[in-house]
């Protein structure tokens, strides 16, 4: 058997995998396999082969996963309005505790406030934007 009928079976293979698995870094690892296949076609050695699936497997997967890390991600469903009613109320806000919490009084019952990590907090009116637990992460209006 030719090394690029070899590379050709074990590119396809990997994407069979891949459908199974639902795993798009193996369909750059299949990149890397047909690449070594292309290099088996033009006559290269096997070491170059070997080379080349490495080199554009590897490379693809990790420009993949750079791609993916600066993306952001989809929002909690615990922010989401559809989920949770609370997303989107307006609260009233007195003062804030010095561990960055405050008592809330929302709903007929008393809550926890939180802030965003970063945010400075004031008193006012904020918006109830997630969830957490059993406290309620606000933002300022």
């Amino acid at each position: 058997m030719a090394p690029s009928t070899l590379w050709w079976l074990l590119a396809g293979a990997a994407i069979a995998l891949e459908l199974l698995t639902g795993t798009f870094y193996l369909l750059m690892l299949a990149l890397g396999m047909a690449g070594a296949a292309v290099a088996a076609h033009l006559g290269a050695g096997t070491v170059v082969q070997l080379l080349i699936a490495a080199g554009v497997g590897g490379g693809a997967v990790a420009v993949w996963h750079q791609l993916r890390k600066k993306r952001p991600s989809d929002p909690s469903a615990r922010a989401q309005r559809s989920v949770n009613l609370d997303v989107g109320e307006t609260v009233q806000i007195e003062a804030w505790n010095p561990d960055g919490t405050a008592a809330v009084k929302y709903r007929g019952a008393n809550w926890t406030a939180i802030h965003r990590t970063g945010v400075s907090p004031s008193a006012g009116a904020h918006r109830v934007s997630e969830l957490v637990g059993n406290r309620l992460l606000v933002d300022k209006l």
